[in-house]
């Protein structure tokens, strides 16, 4: 048996033309246009990464989007200042807080802050205490488990009386896929770092969700015949590691500078720090081998590839379907936030 592929990239673009064609209809019946306030507190870059690819979307699909950044020494108060700003511009139908916050700012507290009707990731403590509530429907659910379960129903899975696994509880992840898999009645086991005989309770489910972050965890023999496998984990896999090659290390706690190949042209932003996993050393410029360039040590870093946290290979050959890394949860997330906006607009409206 070969899985067949739940193909996120496609099921996410029918999303986001619905919400494009939702747009233009909200605009035209009303005059009001969907807007997405983005917040980012400092300066990871992984976030920043994020939030532009949040606003690109937004473009594509007619939704306005307004970008706030803040310094990574903003107080508590400046955060939530800016928080309360946005939940009172009616040109605002959504907020989204960019998570992880710096350290000393208190990321309960800021979601908190955000006005419910506002709160499109989901993460409000009453939409997520109405999620875990039997009977009651919060106004928004956080978009990567709301993605999972359209991928789930995309591939035809049957929830009611099914065995579901979720691998992880996280509160962005694993917890709320694993409310969500209730609502739908599916009979649940949520696992986690000390749960026992992992691969016994997998090999129950007939729908495996992996949300832990440990590339490749999942094996074959994990998964039972024709389940429905959602990996939700993003994790570099070395296809060639530094320290398989003969280069000079430098002292222990030492860091390389290298120009980016993608940022040599924006002005030569450097990028320091890579360390190495087997040795505990660090590369620096000053130890790079001769007639190694540093633009080449930045491509050997660059020999890995994305895996999920499941086997793709051979999980494939037994699960029923299965979504890749990438290309399967990644582009359902933010195609969820888009709809979450919009329907955030048409509230607003009235519609």
């Amino acid at each position: 048996m070969t899985a067949e592929l739940i193909d996120g990239v496609a099921i996410a673009g029918r999303v986001r033309a619905d919400v494009a064609v939702g747009v233009e209809k909200l605009v035209a019946d009303t005059g009001v246009t969907p807007g997405l306030a983005t917040v980012l507190v400092g300066e990871n870059a992984a976030s920043q990464t994020y939030v532009r690819a949040k606003r690109k979307a937004c473009a594509e699909v007619g939704i306005q989007s307004f970008g706030h950044e803040l310094p990574a020494t903003s107080t508590q108060q400046e955060v939530e200042a800016l928080v309360r700003d946005l939940n009172a511009d009616a040109r605002v139908h959504g907020i989204l807080v960019q998570l992880p916050l710096p350290d000393g700012l208190d990321e309960e507290a800021v979601l908190a802050a955000i006005s419910i009707e506002k709160d499109v990731d989901g993460f409000h403590p009453i939409n997520i205490g109405k999620l875990g509530m039997k009977g009651r429907d919060p106004l928004f659910v956080p978009c990567t488990p709301d993605g999972c379960m359209r991928l789930l129903e995309e591939a035809g899975a049957q929830f009611s009386g099914a065995n579901a696994v979720v691998l992880g509880r996280s509160n962005i992840v694993g917890l709320p896929a694993a409310m969500l898999l209730l609502k739908r009645d599916a009979t649940l086991t949520v696992c986690h770092s000390r749960t026992k005989d992992l691969p016994t309770v997998c090999r129950r489910a007939d729908i495996l969700i992996a949300a832990v972050g440990w590339g490749e965890m999942v094996k074959g023999d994990w998964v039972k015949p024709g389940a429905h496998v959602i990996d939700v984990g993003i994790n570099n896999k070395w296809l060639e590691h530094p320290a398989d090659r003969e280069f000079t290390c430098a002292a222990s706690g030492e860091i390389f500078t290298a120009h980016r190949q993608d940022e040599s042209e924006k002005g030569g932003r450097k990028r320091a720090g890579y360390l190495d996993e087997k040795s505990g050393a660090a590369y620096s410029r000053e130890h790079l081998p001769e007639g190694q360039s540093a633009e080449g040590l930045v491509k050997l870093f660059r020999k890995y590839k994305l895996v999920g946290d499941v086997d793709f290979e051979a999980v494939k050959e037994v699960a029923g379907h299965i979504t890749p890394v990438p290309g399967g949860v990644g582009p359902m997330t933010i195609a969820q936030l888009l709809s979450n906006t919009l329907r955030g607009a048409r509230a607003a409206a009235g519609k």
